[in-house]
């Protein structure tokens, strides 16, 4: 089966003084072989066709190749595209320079202190120790005075001791009133009471001796340097600190944390003020995470309270500090934007008010009519309904004004 395409050129007649052109051998043809081909239509009289393209010709076209499916095209392979690239100084042409590896990115360093500061216990002694050390000074001082002659007879004999005239005070008793008055000091300069939930580190010219949490009567090296660190556990409750939401909208939030002191060595030496170190902790901490105005979403400040301890931990660990929980107390607008946050709400209630009380005006002012008309108590036409209409809107609005409704 095949379709015959042939040109309006050749069916047409030809102009006045022109021969006629015979068709072409392919046209005559293809009209031979189709029966049921289209026909030639013989044009009218005096008709002037006019030619779009000079020698043209009908070809055959298969009628089975009209609705064959193009075949997908191969693809094509793709090749990098080469950029030139300009010689560097000091490059030889035709070199090729050397690739550079993709430097990772660096992590985050981690907050970290002397690892010599590690908490140990201090050598102590039980304070009857120091109180034994401090009767025996006290005992050699009064045994020098009467070795010296300088107690009065009246004393001595007061005193149970024999009379003893002494040559005075000379090398030999002021050394011995030196060593019995050092002893003397040591052993009561040295007594401490240790109390429950605290501690005391200890140091001496400037290196860290160690950590006393014993409690009771103790006794301590007098020349050493005792710092008083609460190891208790303990809660702080910021100042208004700034903040922001999900949308960045300034906040102030006030935080409770609960916390304590882990490492006293750390505390106290791996920083210069822990509490202080705290409190910029947990500022950074608001820094980077948004909360929300406690009383909107109840989860969300869940979510808020457990990220900030989690952060508060990570960064006051270093430094001997365990933090238990850091949750916002009270979260409130920054006064900058409270002024406006509050006229937005003010807008949006007298808004929802002005709609409710429209919609039961217009409720009941098309009861109002609806009953008048459906009982026949009034006739209305179009102009009297609207003006009724008018004058009921008007009578309710003003009446629930005046009501404060």
């Amino acid at each position: 089966m095949s379709t015959n395409t042939t040109s309006s050129t050749d069916s047409s007649t030809p102009s006045t003084g022109s021969s006629t052109a015979p068709p072409t051998g392919s046209s005559a043809g293809a009209s031979a072989e189709s029966g049921t081909g289209a026909r030639a239509v013989a044009p009218e009289a005096g008709s002037r066709p006019a030619r779009l393209i000079h020698n043209e010709a009908t070809t055959e076209i298969p009628v089975h190749l009209l609705f064959r499916d193009d075949p997908d095209p191969a693809p094509v392979p793709l090749r990098p595209a080469v950029v030139a690239r300009r010689q560097g100084p000091g490059e030889r042409p035709g070199e090729r320079p050397a690739t550079r590896r993709p430097v990772n990115a660096r992590p985050r360093p981690v907050p970290s202190v002397d690892p010599e500061l590690r908490e140990r216990p201090a050598r102590v002694l039980p304070g009857a120790a120091g109180v034994a050390a401090g009767l025996c000074g006290v005992a050699g001082c009064a045994a020098t005075s009467w070795w010296a002659g300088l107690v009065p007879p009246l004393a001595a004999q007061a005193l149970g001791l024999p009379a003893y005239a002494g040559a005075g005070l000379g090398p030999a008793q002021w050394a011995a009133y030196a060593a019995a008055g050092v002893l003397g000091m040591f052993g009561f300069g040295g007594l401490a009471r240790g109390r429950t939930g605290r501690a005391w580190v200890l140091g001496l010219f400037g290196r860290y001796r160690g950590t006393v949490r014993r409690t009771g009567l103790m006794w301590v090296n007098p020349l050493l340097l005792r710092r008083r660190v609460d190891v208790r556990l303990r809660h702080w409750r910021s100042e208004p600190m700034p903040a922001a939401d999900g949308n960045g909208v300034a906040l102030r939030a006030v935080t409770l944390v609960v916390w304590r002191v882990r490492d006293t060595v750390k505390a106290t030496l791996g920083v210069e003020d822990h509490e202080t170190y705290l409190r910029e902790c947990v500022e950074a901490a608001l820094a980077r995470v948004p909360v929300e105005p406690l009383g909107t979403v109840r989860s969300s400040a869940d979510v808020a309270g457990d990220t900030l301890t989690r952060l508060v931990a990570a960064d006051a660990a270093p430094v001997g500090l365990e933090v238990f929980s850091v949750r916002p107390v009270r979260v409130e607008y920054a006064p900058e934007v409270a002024a406006a946050m509050h006229r937005r709400r003010i807008a949006a209630l007298d808004a929802a008010q002005r709609a409710s009380v429209l919609t039961s005006v217009v409720d009941s002012v098309e009861d109002t009519v609806t009953r008048l008309t459906m009982r026949g108590l009034v006739e209305l036409d179009d102009y009297e309904r609207k003006v009724l209409v008018k004058d009921l809107t008007v009578a309710f609005c003003a009446g629930r004004g005046d009501t404060g409704t």
